[in-house]
């Protein structure tokens, strides 16, 4: 008896640790949804003016956009996903922009340049952002409503995920409870799309971009040749991203002297300690490399986004 009752333990223990770690969720109104309903606003995007969703706006005047959203967290936490709330996100957005309209930068007076939709995605730190439209139809006095929910990659924007379809039209049922219901019936192929996505970047990497580039005044670029051996730093670099990428998965796309850009570079979504890491700290670690022995070479790190990371090799 106690040995089942062991074996039993030994068991259900293995099943907890097998068990598929869940990618985190934030339930967006989609852009058109926003556009079409007037949530939008103008940002200037060096120079180019560009219509971004206003969801804070959506938020507070829009009540159907709570509970829409309130009845796609309910179906994905009832499936095991866990989801980020997007208006404490948007509380945290809020006060980190106050903190961001105080600070310049100490050469120039610059100040931080940064998509409100970047900003969103890195406080909200989740893995895949679902964007919801869905369209209220009428006929006669019976209500439908058409959706479309969309799966992107925050890191890469790629949709890895979709489901659309229109529900059963109803007399009296309100638009949350309308969408829940159409929502339903493809929910289940939804979620495990996502989790197959999920898994292979458990599994092969979170994918991505790195760009290197050069300071016009530095006298150095990447046909340099370091070492005794004297090989370039462009390839210096390959090696770089030959040990630290998952399985050594990248892609050289282009390379000059003054250039490089590395796609679909696979990124562990952890380090040696367990802890879970984002594409800044994984290309500070290359940065570091570089300014270090025997290269010491200063350089500068931008990010653009979660999943676009540049070095200007030559300087801060």
């Amino acid at each position: 008896m106690k040995k089942q009752i062991t074996l039993l333990l030994l068991f259900l223990t293995t099943l907890a640790f097998s068990q598929a770690k869940k990618p985190t969720l934030m339930v967006v109104p989609s852009d058109v949804w926003c556009n079409q309903n007037g949530y939008m606003i103008n940002y200037d995007n060096q120079g180019s003016n560009v219509k971004v969703p206003d969801y804070k706006r959506a938020f507070q005047e829009n009540a159907e956009v709570l509970q829409v959203i309130s009845q796609i967290n309910g179906l994905m936490s009832e499936r095991g996903f866990p989801l980020k709330n997007m208006e404490s996100a948007i509380k945290t957005l809020e006060s980190n922009a106050a903190e961001d309209n105080m600070r310049t930068s100490k050469n120039s007076g610059s100040e931080i340049n940064e998509s409100p939709i970047d900003a969103l995605k890195k406080v909200a730190k989740a893995d895949i952002i679902i964007q919801l439209t869905w369209t209220v139809n009428q006929t006669g006095p019976k209500k439908s409503i058409s959706f479309n929910l969309q799966g992107l990659d925050s890191y890469t924007d790629k949709q890895i995920a979709t489901a659309t379809g229109t529900g059963a039209p109803s007399f009296s049922a309100e638009t949350a409870v309308l969408l829940s219901e159409a929502v339903l019936a493809h929910m289940d192929n939804f979620t495990e799309t996502l989790q197959t996505h999920f898994d292979d970047m458990f599994e092969n990497g979170r994918e991505i971009i790195v760009r290197i580039q050069t300071w016009d005044d530095w006298d150095g670029d990447l046909e340099t040749e370091y070492g005794n051996d004297g090989e370039e730093l462009g390839y210096i670099i390959e090696d770089w991203l030959d040990v630290n990428t998952v399985k050594g998965r990248y892609n050289t796309t282009d390379m000059t002297e003054s250039m490089a850009l590395f796609e679909q570079v696979r990124m562990p979504l952890f380090n040696d300690k367990g802890r879970a890491i984002d594409a800044r700290r994984f290309v500070r670690e290359l940065s570091k490399y570089l300014s270090s022995a025997p290269y010491n070479i200063p350089n500068k790190l931008v990010m653009k986004g979660l999943g676009r990371a540049t070095i200007i090799l030559g300087g801060k």
